[in-house]
């Protein structure tokens, strides 16, 4: 019983469980948004099942280069662009770096969306990948 009253060691379990929370809190995020999928699944994805994307970012990057075939769906607008498309069919959310878009397919799969995933490492990974942008 020493051991918890000792300051140093109470320190030391706070690091401990604050670094632990800090691993663990990217995949408690990644799994509340639901699957990811990579810019080769989600081609495939486009190809093959008609998957719907849709970009969540602001309408400045949006227009300075986004994947061709992209809807623009920015979050304060999204129930609304939301409302135009079938809940059943694949959807694929966009956005910078692949974090902003977990809000977005919560919001959707409230909505009653059955089919909604995130771009992995979002619009970055699709250039990284060496696939196209347009700007039209």
């Amino acid at each position: 019983m020493d051991f918890f009253s000792d300051q140093n060691n109470l320190l030391l379990i706070g690091i401990a469980l604050g670094s632990g929370l800090a691993l663990a809190w990217p995949m408690i995020q990644r799994s509340r948004g639901g699957a990811s999928v990579s810019s080769t699944q989600a081609v495939q994805m486009i190809n093959h099942q008609g998957a719907v994307l849709l970009d969540v970012r602001s309408i400045e990057a949006f227009h300075g280069g986004h994947i061709p075939q992209a809807r623009h769906a920015p979050l304060p607008d999204l129930e609304k662009k939301a409302a135009s498309l079938a809940k059943d069919k694949p959807v694929i959310l966009v956005c910078e770096m692949g974090r902003s878009a977990v809000g977005a397919a919560t919001k959707l799969r409230a909505l009653g969306f059955t089919a909604v995933s995130i771009l992995d490492g979002g619009i970055k990974a699709w250039t990284t990948a060496g696939l196209p942008l347009t700007t039209k």
